[in-house]
Formats: structure tokens, sequence, C-alpha cells
């Protein structure tokens, strides 16, 4: 695999992980959350890409079997691994019901626990690949059948990072610097439309740092008033205001230690403004209504659909406070700038809504895949998975996606003309010429289209470092002087 496998840990009351989770993560070099109930498991894997789960019973009681037996449904391609104190109480219907890779008794054994993991995402591996190509084939067969595949181009494996899924260079780009950045202390401001998918990188990021065992907590600032945002965020105490019965703890304080991520940051007030100031230079938090101040550890990420360095400019808003928000700035681009994104979102939200709804749906036709392409989204992603629930709604069970699901709005679209689709052009009179210098530009497209990353690169083109590194040096590929067609 590519990147360590994310496992998810639904302990009981009174385990013990400890040493599991160390060998998980220090000798296996899994990302390992530990949830402490079901609902709080559920909302980790909405938010991070999860491999496996493991979920963990006491003796005489099966919840922990019957979360693994949803997860089937919701989550069919989490790997699922049961843990139980009775083998006594175990039910092999049960067990086949839930559909698990494996279950063992506790005392659990850290070693024998760290091994099966390792064998069950391998085995998860394998047969993602075995879809991948049976998908590949399959299309390509029903392709001809229904006459809608007609000079379709080979499209890139998706790359993920959580929830956001991609092909294209500017998301790949910004993703890896989004990775290098999770590693840091510094805030984050990411900016961009929306329905772009700025809370998914935020996510994404807290997830990737060293704070992903403590919380993320969001507060969406648009519209809200100042009062009730000072009390959201800061905390108050009992009486402070009308309407305050209790004391109030405040994002701040209960996200210590963790992130907080504050939306449409471009819609607050001067005054408050003046209030993160303090807090992000300070640390310091002072509910309303008290006059002690506490100090909190907390990282915060921002985000704006409006480019917060043109408010600047016009003075409505403070420069200070932009300066320390953009430790690390990101601009997630439109889908309208990345429609070679779409073909990949469009497989991804038809088989998340299927499952949902226990329907299958083989795929979607390349005829479909090029008319969304053709879509304007001004919704950006958004409005793209809306329209592909609703393409799947209407799909009858066992069926492809066809543009017979389709809004009419996206049916009357132009087509897009991408660069990318401009012809490749053979060169030389043998047929050994025009053969190499098919492949010397498919290449060299592909090292600019990833910015002359070799490794992705030569992933893309599905081959070894060495082999790329060859075929660079045969042709005199270079990344500033070489000639691309």
């Amino acid at each position: 695999m590519d990147e360590p496998g994310t496992v998810v840990i639904v302990s009981r009351q009174g385990s013990d992980w400890t040493w599991p989770l160390h060998v998980l993560a220090e000798r296996y070099a899994y990302r390992v959350v530990l949830a402490h109930s079901f609902s709080e498991a559920l909302t980790t894997m909405a938010t991070i890409h999860v491999d496996l789960a493991i979920a963990e019973d006491h003796a005489g009681e099966d919840a922990g079997l019957t979360f693994l037996t949803g997860l089937r449904v919701s989550h069919p391609d989490i790997t699922r691994i049961y843990v139980t104190s009775n083998s006594d109480c175990i039910s092999e219907p049960a067990l086949s019901q839930a559909a698990i890779y494996q279950f063992l008794l506790k005392p659990v054994d850290a070693s024998q626990l760290g091994l099966l993991v390792e064998r069950a995402l391998e085995t998860r591996e394998l047969a993602r690949r075995h879809r991948i190509l049976s998908r590949e084939f399959k299309i390509s067969g029903d392709g001809l059948i229904f006459g809608e595949r007609k000079n379709a181009a080979f499209r890139a494996e998706s790359q993920r990072f959580e929830k956001l899924v991609y092909v294209s260079a500017k998301m790949a780009e910004l993703c890896d610097l989004a990775r290098q950045a999770a590693k840091t202390e510094l805030p984050i401001l990411i900016e961009g439309e929306t329905g772009t998918g700025k809370e998914l990188l935020a996510r994404a990021i807290h997830y990737n740092s060293m704070r992903r065992a403590s919380p993320l907590l969001v507060q969406n600032c648009g519209g809200v008033p100042d009062e009730l945002l000072q009390s959201e965020l800061f905390g108050h105490k009992r009486g402070s205001f009308t309407g305050a019965i209790s004391d109030r703890l405040g994002l701040f304080r209960a996200a210590d230690g963790g992130t907080v991520f504050l939306d449409e940051i471009s819609e607050v007030s001067p005054s408050f403004q003046v209030s993160l100031l303090r807090f992000l230079q300070e640390g310091e938090v002072k509910p309303l209504g008290s006059d002690r101040v506490t100090h909190c550890n907390v990282r915060i990420i921002v985000a704006s659909n409006r480019r917060l360095k043109n408010l600047v400019a016009r003075g409505e808003f403070r420069q200070d406070l932009y300066f320390r928000l953009k430790g690390f700035e990101f601009e997630v681009p439109s889908l309208r700038e990345r429609p070679e994104d779409i073909g990949p979102l469009a497989e991804f939200f038809a088989a998340k809504h299927a499952d949902a709804i226990g329907r299958k749906i083989l795929g979607i036709t390349a005829n479909t895949i090029e008319k969304l392409s053709s879509g304007e989204f001004p919704g950006n992603v958004r409005e793209l998975e809306n329209e592909i629930r609703r393409m799947v709604a209407l799909a009858k069970d066992g069926e492809y996606l066809t543009t017979r699901n389709m809004s009419a709005t996206l049916l009357a679209a132009s087509p897009r003309r991408s660069s990318e689709a401009v012809a490749f052009l053979p060169e030389g009179v043998t047929l050994k010429d025009q053969v190499e210098s098919l492949e010397k530009q498919i290449v060299s497209r592909a090292l600019v289209r990833n910015h002359w990353n070799q490794s992705r690169t030569a992933n893309e083109l599905g081959l070894s470092r060495v082999g790329l590194a060859n075929k660079i040096k045969r042709y005199s590929l270079n990344e500033h002087g070489q000639q691309h067609q």
C-alpha cells in the first residue's frame, strides 16, 4: 500500500488497549484511532478514510458484533475484526452475517493482533486491485455493447487525502503540501468557492497531525452575532447575558490540545477579530461574565469563500490577524478548474450512495462521465455529489448510471475542450520510430502533469522508479528544457 493503513478500535469501558495500540502504531506504522463508543467510531469513519475496524464485546454481549454487521452495509470497504472474551457466545451465523475477517479472544495478544491486521490489509489491497482490473475489462466490454466508449482515454487511478478524491495535478500539489502542513503547529487558512471541500481539507489536516487523538471542533461564523460567537468559542458564566442559564465551557477550552475549525471567517466583526487575534497571540480565554483568564493550546484552521487578502486591502479585515492566520495558505480550486477530477469523484459518490441505499450500481458509462465533465458545476463538488445521488436514486438495481438518469441542465451542457485532449501525433518513418515518439510524448505529458514528481508519474504510468528514470534518460527529457508536444 502507498500509505500506512488507518485502524479504528472501538473499545469498551475498562479495556486496556495500550500495548496493542503501541504495536500497531510503532511496529507497523498504522494510524490508530481509539473510539470509546460506536457513535464516535461512525463519526470518525465519516471524517477520515478508514481501512479496518476492530470492535470488542464483553461476555454475554453482542453489541460489537451488531456494530460490525451494520458496517458491512454502511461501510462495506472497511475490513472488520471482532474481539470477545467468551467463545461460547459466538454464533457462526452471526459471524457470517457480519462478514468479519477474523475474531480474537481476550486477552488480546498484541503481536498476534498486529500480524492479523497486516494480513487483513494485504488481503484488502489485493481485493481492491482485483476489482480495478475487473472493472477495466468489464467497462471496456460494455463500452463496445453500448457504443459509448469511442476514443476514451485511459484515466489514472484516483488518489485520496482522507475524503478528498482527485487525479488532477492541482489537487495533488495542494494535498501534498497539506500533508506537510499537518505535521506543523502553524495556523491554516483555506480559501475557495462554496462546495469545493474546504472543511474536508481541514479535517484531513487535523487527522494527519499530532493532534489527531484530541478533538476537532467546528464553528461556522457566518451570520452569528458577536455575543453568541464569543459564547460559543470562549464560553460564558451563568447570568452573563439574557438566556445564559448555566456555565458554558466554549469550543477553545473544550478542544484544548486539539483543533478548532472556523468556517466563513471573513464574516466576523472587527471587534471579534480583536478577540481572535489576542487568542492566537497569547492563547488566552476569558469567558463572558468571568474575570478569570485561562490558557488553551489549540490549533486554529479557518476557511473563507472570499479572499482575505482583498478584504484586507479594502480595510474590511485586520491585516495583523490575516498574517497570523496564514501560517499555511491554501486555495482549493473550483471543479471547473479541474474537470479531470469529475470522473473519479462521480464514481466515488456513486459507490457511496449506492451502498447507503443498498443498491447495486455496476458503474458509470464513459458517455455519462463525458457529459458530467462538460458541466460547469457552480456549486462545485457538493453540486456534483447531489447530481450523482439523484442519478443513483433513479437507477435500477444492477444497472450502470447512464445519461438517461441525468438532469436536463447537464444533458444540455456543451462539451468542454480540455488541454489534455490534444491528439498524440507519431513522428518518424518506421513503426519503431513512431512507437518511440508516442512513448516519449506520453511520458513527457505525465511528467508535466505531475510537476515532475517522478514517484507519482511512475505510479500513474505503471512503471518502476528505475524504469521511468531510464525513459527520461533515453528520450533526453528534463524539467526545464523538455520539448512537450
